[in-house]
């Protein structure tokens, strides 16, 4: 992973009306990326035991935090460059439903813009998996 310092971190979250378990399993799973968050990729398929996806900025491969019964998916996106970017994301329990947690970092040097348009993209893919999730 570089050993990139973030200045800034800003947690986006909401509430999705499905049990944790349930959420957890679909986020999990990297084959779903496309579906809830075509802005960071297309297509993704397991190749030589890595996740490897086509997206907007090419060829990225993604590595997402062992199975675990705490709802942590946090997972490193490596780009072609190899520059390797950590993304905290958390499912967590809250009554019948759950709360989803992305943490979007601002790294050093990202502009006003740059930033406020991570927000956003992240903004409407987590809008975008409350809306499956719920129709399901």
């Amino acid at each position: 992973m570089m050993d990139l310092m973030a200045s800034e971190s800003r947690h986006l979250s909401l509430s999705i009306d499905r049990r944790l378990d349930e959420v957890y399993s679909y986020l999990s799973n990297p084959a779903n990326l496309p579906e809830w968050a075509p802005g960071l990729c297309r297509s993704v398929a397991q190749v030589d035991g890595q996740w490897v996806a086509e997206s907007p900025m090419g060829r990225i491969v993604l590595a997402f935090a062992p199975r675990n019964d705490f709802g942590v998916l946090d997972h490193e996106v490596t780009v072609a460059s190899g520059e390797t970017f950590y993304n905290p994301l958390r499912v967590i329990a809250d009554g019948h439903g759950c709360e989803v947690v992305f943490t979007v970092r601002r790294l050093a040097g990202m502009g006003d813009q740059d930033f406020a348009r991570d927000l956003e993209a992240v903004s409407a893919d987590l809008t975008r998996l409350k809306g499956i999730l719920e129709r399901a």
